[in-house]
């Protein structure tokens, strides 16, 4: 007798079907193969050999395991190049488990490593490596004395031994014969062999670790042995019987025993003779149907359950390979190509020859299985369903022909609009199985295309979203396996149906992976049926990874796609009835556009058949329908006009005066039914705003119709109330109401070309200008907008007006200090004003950019850059200035081009200089767009912009070549270039400026590498006398500059500190009262004054101790100051000043050695520190000077005594306690 690890013959399950489907996936692995071979071979040997000596050291033996850990993980999708590896991977470990003198530790940690290699390779393959001779049963069992179940520490040694001990159960001999004399002293009896396993095994299924999996293998294995089944199997049957009547899935014991118990039958009767199994297959079904696992909330249970009732019913019917099934024959695409060119083939079937097993021969538990599985194709959970779509499939291929066909016909049912998601997505998976089978005949095939072609378009909406994507992928995978299983022949008639639905889900489908999917299934169909319209021009460009990007899809490759006749009308029918009503407000537009092109392609379809739908679905109650087929009205009319004018066709060929007078009312609808209020409102009036843009565009006859003033309401009346509308739309519903205003101008309010119709004029002018006062920001952002896309005749003679307006709105005031978006619009509005009326030196101030308004332009945008405005959003005075620094490039290059001379030399130099300082300023985006402004007008292709600053010396520091690759955002590639700006002097006061702003801020990275650059100046300059007085004259004038403004007084405190401590003055050091110091020292007395801010106190005490550097009476005014600090009023402030005086002393010669002793004394305390040779540390500067610095105000009479006392040692004056004068 000899027994296989493989089903015996009669098994429930044919073992050639899964030894296909393992060489297909390790096939398919192998081909997307990024590794060739197992490469960390050597490094595992050495760490494998070196367990027994990293056991007792706990962090190497972690780190050891988790590098084993991490080159196995390497191999989880390429597991077959570690085969040759595996049997010297296991022989070495079982080296340390096999020998008697291992630790219990070695012995765990090497079935840890297993573990992972099994887990990686999978047990199946591993399984069989195992040594499996007879004389490995007992020691196996042997070990499993030693093993707690509820050891969780060491779950991977039973998950391993019952392995093992599964393997070993294929000894080809009895175990009976195992046991020898089972009585060998009175009073001790040794339990047979196979009562030890069947004890182990049941034990482990009820645990609550992976053990429970292998304890069913084990199960699968030893209870289908032939000596153990006619003595076991019935008990262990009802032991199993047993748990799952008494267990609830209800609590957690329940899940985990009913879990194990159903893990174990499932095997058993999936590896068991039918014979053997047939006897008890109705008993445990009957007690399956009792334990009601259809309700349990539990996956894994309700998947086991499924599982279990397809091995059922595979046990009740016998094992057979239908006759009546499908085949094609060919399965390889290379000889079905070859075929197909040589000649067509005739499809072929098994004979119809009477079946020796009828239908009387079905049992009637059978029934029972195919309803529970069909039911299962409804679960919740896919992985479930997928179970029960395998099941129908197997079950399926065992039935007659009728029985079969009615099964086919029960999944159909599942294609209903009264069935939830689920059942579709069940019954694709189950058509997919039954087709690549060859279990769904022909004659089927017309229902099947049916409802799948209803699948590929699935799509139901929940609440603000959708469900319905599963069912679409799991469409496309029957598509894919129809495409393998049946003759071209045969879907000959429903190839265009087909191809056209596929192309639309690879091209429209809002997911990705539906898309790839339907792009796959489209391929296939291409390759094996090759029946497909232009499949092969169509794939190269709708490939994996085109149909990744989404607008790619439907903006380019449906264009493409559309140029086939066979595809275009499909594609726009699908548009205008799925895809116009999306939920999504992105797919929506996206359609939109996407049947603008597609109009190109059948402008007749799209008049006469497409736009009457659209304008009916303009008036639809459903707000995404109305929304999406008033986008579509836009885009497709301007789109028919275009093609209308490029050959050279009057419009009314395409748009009729049905077609006109429709697009005309839907504004007038909407306003009577009131559906431009609320939520929705803000929809439509986006749309409708582009549906004004593209009615203007495309010239339609409305000129002097009541629509205009309609329209004009519409847009005025959205801009107005911008701040109602919701903060996520309303950037896209301001660009669209100002973008239909440009149009609407253009095309209805000229009386003559050039020439403005007064009354529109002054009514649109004044308005607007009215507008830029209100109280609300939205307002102000929405009219200044306005204002700069008038046309050109609108704003003539009103230029200087409009123009003087929108200055007002970037002023800061008060009342609008927060008013952060309206400037930034308001100067985007003038800069786009000047780009239409455009430049004449000699114009007027009224009609165009002038010598006389040009200067005054340039004010207002260069005053724009410094606005620092700051509120709970943080800087967004930085919306403003890069809305500045991109007007003064456009309005640069555009003087520029046309009248260079207006660029007068001082406001160019200011425009270079304030673009640097932006250029070293902290915030990475700002930057860098500081840098490309600064570097356009730097490299500008045209005429060279004159008066910039040291060309030459910019040309050599930022060469074309090199500043095009340079990230400007990133502070590491930044910094070091600006910082060589500060040695020209026309650009050192402001890159000085903004780098003490970095140097001084609080970004590590910006603060590093900002000072790295300023340090790598001043090295250049600390020994040239002339260099250093320019420089610290320019430093200490930004200083004075900013006096106060804590925003860069705070920092530049910083700056000063570091610069102070990495003496980058010291060339001053030699004279006595250096003028630098002095001044430096009288502008952070006056930075101080009255001060409160406890940072700004705390950077100028760093600054002071600084200064001490510096001899002179200078020294001795520094000395007062820290003094007078060391009896501030906070305790913070006195606290800082002690231990900043205290290192002070010690870093700089300031105290003369005979008075040293005290002077350290006093500040450092002899308790705490007896030697001034070694610095206490922190924690120990607790001096008698310090334990009273940090009290309260009762302290400072102490405090004061002993600074006094300190002045007398360094001979500085006392400070003089100034009286409040009397209060009366």
């Amino acid at each position: 007798m000899a027994l296989s690890e493989e089903p015996a013959a009669g098994a429930a399950e044919d073992p050639a079907e899964d030894r296909a489907e393992d060489a297909a996936e390790d096939a398919a692995l192998a081909c997307g193969a990024a590794l060739e071979s197992f490469g960390e071979s050597g490094e595992t040997r050495e760490l494998l050999g070196s367990l027994p000596a990293v056991l007792g050291d706990r962090a190497a033996r972690e780190g050891a395991l988790e590098r084993f850990r991490v080159i196995m993980d390497r191999y989880q999708e390429q597991p077959h190049l570690l085969d040759p590896h595996l049997e010297w991977m296991l022989n070495l470990l079982l080296k340390f488990v096999q020998d008697k003198t291992s630790p219990a530790d070695l012995i765990h940690l090497a079935f840890k490593f297993l573990y992972i290699i099994t887990k990686v390779r999978g047990y199946k393959t591993f399984l069989r490596l195992f040594p499996h001779e007879v004389a490995d049963v007992q020691p196996v069992l042997d070990m499993f004395t030693n093993q707690s179940p509820k050891d969780h520490e060491t779950w991977e040694t039973r998950y391993m031994l019952l392995l093992w001990l599964s393997v070993t159960c294929l000894i080809p001999f009895d175990f009976s014969r195992l046991d020898g004399n089972l009585h060998n002293q009175p009073g001790q009896e040794r339990v047979p062999t196979m009562d030890r396993i069947l004890q182990i095994a049941e034990s482990y299924l009820v645990v609550s670790d992976k053990a429970r999996d292998a304890a069913a293998v084990l199960v699968s294995k030893f209870v289908t042995r032939p000596d153990v089944k006619q003595k076991k199997m019935a008990g262990f049957l009802d032991w199993s019987l047993c748990t799952l009547a008494r267990s609830s899935f209800q609590t957690i014991e329940g899940v985990i025993a009913m879990d194990g118990t159903l893990q174990a039958l499932a095997q058993i009767f999936k590896h068991g003779k039918r014979d053997d199994c047939l006897p008890y297959a109705a008993t445990v079904l009957q007690c399956l149907d009792g334990c009601r696992l259809p309700d349990s909330n539990q996956t894994l249970l309700r998947k086991l359950g499924v599982k279990l009732v397809q091995r059922l019913g595979l046990t009740f019917l016998k094992p057979r390979v239908a006759k009546w099934r499908y085949q094609r024959g060919c399965r390889s695409l290379a000889a079905s190509l070859q075929l197909c060119v040589q000649s067509p083939r005739e499809p072929r079937m098994q004979a119809e020859t009477p079946d020796s097993d009828g239908e009387d021969d079905v049992p009637e538990e059978v029934e029972s299985v195919i309803e529970q599985l069909l039911v299962g194709l409804k679960d919740k959970d896919t992985i479930v369903r997928w179970s029960a779509a395998k099941g129908i499939g197997r079950m399926a291929g065992r039935l007659p022909k009728e029985l079969a066909d009615d099964v086919a016909g029960s999944v159909l049912d599942c294609f209903s609009f009264q069935e939830t998601d689920s059942a579709w997505h069940g019954g694709c998976l189950a058509l997919a199985e039954l087709g690549r089978r060859g279990l769904l005949l022909p004659s089927r095939l017309s229902d099947v295309v049916t409802v799948i072609l209803k699948a590929l378009t699935y799509e139901e909406k929940r609440g603000a979203c959708s469900v319905g994507s599963n069912v679409r992928d799991a469409a496309c995978y029957v598509c894919w396996a129809f495409a393998r299983a049946y003759e071209p022949q045969e879907l000959k008639p429903f190839v265009a149906a087909i191809s056209s639905t596929l192309v639309i889900a690879a091209v429209f489908d809002r997911d990705v992976n539906c898309r790839r999917a339907a792009s796959a299934a489209f391929q296939e169909n291409v390759g094996r049926q090759g029946t497909f319209p232009h499949g092969i021009d169509i794939l190269t460009t709708a490939d994996y990874f085109a149909v990744g990007n989404r607008s790619n899809c439907f903006l380019v490759i449906s264009m493409f796609i559309a140029g086939f006749p066979e595809y275009t009308q499909p594609m726009i029918d699908h548009l205008v009835t799925m895809k116009i009503n999306h939920w999504d407000g992105a797919i929506r537009e996206l359609s939109a556009k996407a049947l603008r092109n597609l109009a190109q392609r059948a402008p007749e379809h799209s008049a006469r058949q497409v736009f009457p739908r659209l304008l009916s679905m303009t008036q639809s109650p459903d707000l995404h329908t109305r929304h999406g087929a008033v986008l579509a009205c836009a885009e497709v009319a301007h789109s028919l006009y275009t093609l209308a004018v490029q050959r050279g066709r009057p419009v009314s060929d395409f748009l009729d005066e049905k077609t006109v007078q429709g697009l005309k009312q839907i504004h007038q609808q909407l306003y009577d039914r009131q559906l431009y209020r609320g939520l929705g409102g803000e929809l439509m009036r986006q749309a409708v705003c582009i549906l004004i843009e593209n009615l203007s565009l495309s010239k339609m006859p409305f000129r002097g119709d009541a629509v205009i003033d309609g329209w004009q309401w519409l847009i005025n009346d959205t801009l107005r109330n911008l701040h109602i509308v919701s903060s996520h739309s309303r950037q896209r519903i301001k660009e669209a109401a100002v973008s239909a205003l440009a149009a609407l101008c253009s095309a209805y309010h000229a009386r003559e070309p050039g020439e403005a119709d007064p009354a529109a004029q002054e009514e649109l002018v004044k308005q607007y200008l009215a507008e830029l006062q209100s109280p609300e920001e939205m307002t102000r952002c929405g009219c200044a907008l306005a204002l700069g896309a008038l046309p050109a005749f609108i704003l003539k003679g009103r230029l200087r007006q409009v123009l003087a307006g929108l200055r007002a709105v970037t002023h800061i005031s008060p009342e609008d200090v927060s008013f952060a978006e309206s400037r930034r619009d308001a100067l985007k509005a003038i800069a786009r004003i000047c780009q239409t009326v455009g430049v004449r030196a000699g114009g007027t101030p009224d009609e165009a950019v002038c010598r006389e308004n040009v200067s005054q332009i340039y004010c207002t945008m260069l005053d724009c850059l410094n606005d620092y405005t700051t509120d709970s959003r943080g800087d967004v005075g930085a919306w403003v200035r890069e809305a500045a620094m991109t007007s003064l490039m456009d309005l640069t290059l555009l003087l520029g081009r046309d009248e260079p001379e207006l660029i007068e030399a001082p406001v160019c130099r200011r425009v270079m200089c304030c673009l640097a300082q932006q250029a070293s300023e902290k915030i990475d985006r700002f930057r860098a767009h500081a840098a490309r402004v600064f570097l356009a007008l730097l490299h500008w292709d045209g005429p060279a912009i004159p008066h910039v600053p040291h060309r030459q010396e910019l040309e050599r520091l930022f060469p074309r070549s090199t500043v095009a690759s340079v990230n400007w955002g990133a502070p590491s590639q930044a910094f070091p270039r600006v910082a060589q700006l500060l040695g020209l002097p026309a650009y050192r006061y402001h890159v000085l400026l903004g780098l003490a702003v970095s140097v001084g801020g609080l970004t590590e990275s910006t603060v590093r590498y900002s000072t790295q650059g300023l340090f790598e100046y001043m090295k250049g300059i600390q020994n040239d006398p002339w260099a250093l007085k320019d420089f610290s004259g320019t430093l200490l004038q930004v200083f004075e500059d900013n006096l106060l403004n804590d925003r860069v007084s705070v920092p530049l405190l910083k700056t000063l500190d570091q610069m102070l401590a990495n003496r980058c003055f010291d060339i001053f050091t030699t004279e006595e009262n250096h003028p630098f110091c002095v001044k430096l020292l009288a502008l952070c007395k006056e930075e101080i004054k009255k001060s409160k801010d406890v940072q700004k106190l705390r950077s100028s005490i760093a600054v002071f101790c600084g200064l001490v550097q510096f001899p002179g009476d200078v020294r001795k005014k520094v000395l007062l100051q820290l003094f007078l600090l060391l009896c501030h009023p906070f305790p913070v402030i006195r606290k800082h000043t002690a231990s900043e005086v205290y290192e002070m002393v010690l870093t700089y010669d300031v105290v003369a050695m005979d008075v040293l002793d005290e002077v350290m004394a006093v500040l450092s305390g002899t308790a705490c520190c007896k030697s001034t040779e070694a610095r206490p540390t922190s924690d120990s500067k607790v001096t008698s000077l310090k334990r009273t610095v940090k009290g309260g105000d009762a302290e400072l009479p102490v405090v004061r005594a002993q600074r006094n006392r300190l002045c007398d040692l360094l001979g500085v004056p006392r400070p003089q306690l100034v009286p409040k004068p009397g209060v009366r």
